[in-house]
């Protein structure tokens, strides 16, 4: 086991790990204590979270699991692999958060958020989990979406261990594939079932998700949408959530009511065009972190 610490008084902006981790950008972490998205502290928190590295990210061609948790002013890891540099791409613990934020709109509703909410990040998830868990993300509470992913680990991933306890990477495309939707309606997927799997056909045949992260935004949402159950909303959250994005704004249930309480100007009948106003309403280049401090904020309000 290697273990380690990241200073976070070094990080423009700081860092939060538990509202980032609970805001509803990652269903890639648990909770070790089993509370994810139960504790109503919303951000501050000690608790100790995990995720597992996928093969295809790791120069061992294995998957290597992390735990980390935030204490007195540092980021505690123990880890199956030096942790550090991975916390830092997953967590984007490069981003300027004060300038990100300097450079956004003045807009009174980020702005009560950002006082809540300050030192939440963007995540940078693993393309394929955040791809698969976003088409299980229709009409789903973020508890569900949870156990979902949960359930799809542990019942199809492959397991790792760190001190004598087993973690279970997310499976790959070719793992989810051979799964029969019995299967997978079995982890509480429901109607998704055929989605996810043929999704993972897809991507097991060739057709990969990640190739959007080299794309142009509107091109890239194209490409993602050509798999099974996934449609402007759900591309949005991947480019945003794992591809680096930081402009994508996914027209959810929240951000549609925003729109409407907020920003009517921005109210469009079509996808494209709101989503067009509702970015440069945003600011454009960090749109997306502006959507999800308000997302986070009135959700939880």
């Amino acid at each position: 086991m290697e273990s380690g610490a990241i200073d976070l008084s070094r990080l423009d902006g700081g860092f939060d790990l538990q509202s980032t981790l609970e805001s509803g950008q990652t269903y890639c972490w648990e909770r070790l204590d089993g509370e994810m998205f139960e504790d109503d502290t919303l951000r501050g928190g000690r608790a100790r979270y995990a995720t597992v590295i996928p093969a295809s990210m790791i120069s061992s061609g294995r998957p290597e699991v992390i735990t980390v948790r935030q204490a007195d002013g540092y980021l505690d890891w123990e880890s199956t692999t030096d942790a550090e540099p991975h916390l830092r791409e997953l967590l984007r613990l490069g981003d300027d958060l004060d300038e990100i934020i300097r450079q956004s709109p003045d807009l009174e509703v980020f702005g009560e958020a950002c006082d809540r909410f300050r030192g939440m990040r963007i995540v940078n998830d693993p393309v394929f989990p955040c791809l698969v868990s976003f088409i299980c993300s229709a009409q789903m509470r973020v508890e569900r979406i949870q156990v979902m992913q949960e359930n799809l680990r542990r019942e199809f991933g492959t397991p790792v261990e760190l001190e004598g306890d087993t973690f279970y990477a997310f499976p790959t495309p070719e793992q989810l594939a051979e799964a029969s939707e019995e299967e997978l309606r079995d982890c509480g997927l429901g109607y998704r079932a055929p989605y996810v799997k043929s999704t993972a056909e897809m991507a097991a045949d060739g057709l990969s998700p990640s190739e959007a992260g080299e794309m142009e935004y509107l091109e890239a949402r194209d490409h993602l949408k050509q798999f099974m159950g996934v449609g402007d909303k759900v591309a949005d959250c991947v480019l945003l959530f794992s591809l680096g994005f930081l402009n994508a704004v996914p027209l959810d249930t929240w951000i549609r009511t925003t729109i409407e309480d907020y920003f009517p100007e921005c109210k469009a009948d079509g996808y494209d065009e709101m989503s067009r106003n509702i970015r440069d309403r945003f600011g454009g280049e960090y749109a997306g972190y502006v959507q999800t401090y308000i997302f986070f904020h009135l959700r939880t309000r």
